[in-house]
């Protein structure tokens, strides 16, 4: 059996990953990457999101490293973050995390990365199952499947039925 190599946060930090891999504890843990519905559900998403960044005021991004906890850092598919100056690690709580489930992603490691999120003060996380056309929202520690995700108590929302009905069949 393999033995992880330990580093400190800073020079995880410092260092540029292809593709990026989060920090567990001093360990660098490979993602998954994002096949065809993935990428595509994270690309609509996107437009959207920066279609009404003005109106929600609100800035987006895509696999922006999250320090969750001095210990841990995660990469989210998409966030929301209030508008202003930013810095090159997201270190304060998002608007909006949301997760795109890729095949080879799995419950625990969603639950894992969604109760990360959760210690870290993220007030509303979505996750998307491109494959089985679903989504989730976790508003606290509550989780509501429904076909529209919305942020509580903001303009912010996506109709997933609209969203899939962009997806078309893979080859």
């Amino acid at each position: 059996m393999a033995t992880a190599v330990q580093i400190p946060i800073g020079e995880y930090l410092d260092t540029s990953y292809h593709p990026d891999r989060e920090y567990i504890d001093g360990e660098i843990v490979e993602r998954n990457v994002g096949k065809w519905e993935h990428s595509r559900i994270q690309f609509l998403l996107g437009l959207w999101f920066g279609q009404n960044e003005k109106a929600w005021q609100v800035q987006g991004a895509t696999e922006w490293r999250t320090q969750v906890s001095s210990t841990r850092v995660r990469i989210p598919d998409l966030v929301l973050v209030s508008m202003g100056p930013q810095s090159d690690v997201l270190e304060d709580p998002p608007v909006l995390i949301v997760e795109i489930l890729s095949p080879d992603d799995t419950y625990s490691d969603t639950e894992s990365r969604a109760r990360d999120y959760q210690q870290m003060g993220v007030q509303t996380i979505w996750i998307i199952d491109p494959h089985t056309r679903t989504g989730r929202v976790c508003a606290g520690t509550t989780w509501t499947q429904a076909t529209r995700l919305e942020v509580a108590g903001t303009a912010i929302h996506v109709a997933l039925d609209t969203l899939f009905a962009a997806l078309t069949p893979t080859r």
